[in-house]
């Protein structure tokens, strides 16, 4: 009997654990979600503004100005919905001040405009808040519906209604465009049956002549004869008179 009582007491003290655990990661999955309302909140806040600088240049561009403001007032009646949604609705206002900023791009008095580049600088600092909430986000929530699938938590998590919690997906603004590349004329591969073309012969090479072995020989010069000729021969030196005695 007081195994079974020890048994039912452990028992109920993992399921307190288990609920509690669960409890936590929640209410963190819960304060991440706050966090990305309130940086949300900022960037609705500041597009109104922005708008209205670039009125004052690009009058013309009226639809992509309704564009902007119909996209950001869905944006705010999607903050308190579901949060994919919510992250569909923010997609579509980021694909809206794209374009914003690509006509911006087109008028350089508003590229130096002051109170433009101030703006600008708030917004992408706020796009960079956002996608640190965002991540911040998901993180919990990965942590939160791995521990409420795991065995044996699931059966509290089933039992006490922990439902599964999705990601924020939110395009960041400040992304640039992948280029594209065309494929629609590609090159036809080799046939992979065809024979390679017959090599033409290659003439036998010749060999080169050597200038230097061309040249000829200079003829050797005849040898020289030491003997002297046949008349200079018989002559016999002159006698020298006899010298006169020294008195």
């Amino acid at each position: 009997m007081i195994w079974v009582l020890l048994l039912i007491i452990l028992v109920a003290l993992w399921a307190i654990i288990a609920f509690n655990g669960l409890v936590v990661l929640k209410n963190r999955v819960n304060e991440a979600d706050s966090d990305i309302g309130v940086q949300l909140k900022r960037r609705h806040d500041l597009i109104p503004n922005l708008v209205n600088i670039v009125k004052g240049y690009a009058t013309h561009e009226r639809e992509l100005f309704e564009k902007v403001t119909q996209a950001r007032a869905q944006a705010i009646a999607a903050s308190e919905g579901d949060i994919k949604n919510r992250a569909e609705a923010e997609n579509m206002l980021t694909g809206a001040l794209k374009s914003l900023f690509a006509v911006a791009e087109n008028y350089p008095e508003l590229k130096a405009n002051q109170n433009f580049l101030a703006l600008q600088e708030e917004l992408a600092e706020t796009e960079n808040k956002i996608m640190s909430a965002r991540r911040f986000y998901n993180t919990n929530v990965r942590d939160y519906n791995i521990r409420r699938e795991v065995v044996p938590t699931n059966v509290i998590a089933n039992m006490f209604n922990f439902k599964k919690r999705d990601m924020f997906e939110l395009e960041d603004m400040t992304e640039a465009a992948t280029p594209k590349v065309d494929f629609s004329q590609p090159t036809s591969p080799p046939a992979k049956n065809a024979s390679p073309a017959p090599a033409s012969p290659v003439p036998d090479k010749q060999p080169e002549a050597d200038p230097k072995r061309d040249q000829k020989e200079p003829p050797s010069p005849p040898p020289t004869q030491n003997t002297l000729p046949e008349d200079s021969a018989d002559e016999t030196p002159p006698e020298q008179p006899p010298a006169s005695p020294q008195s």
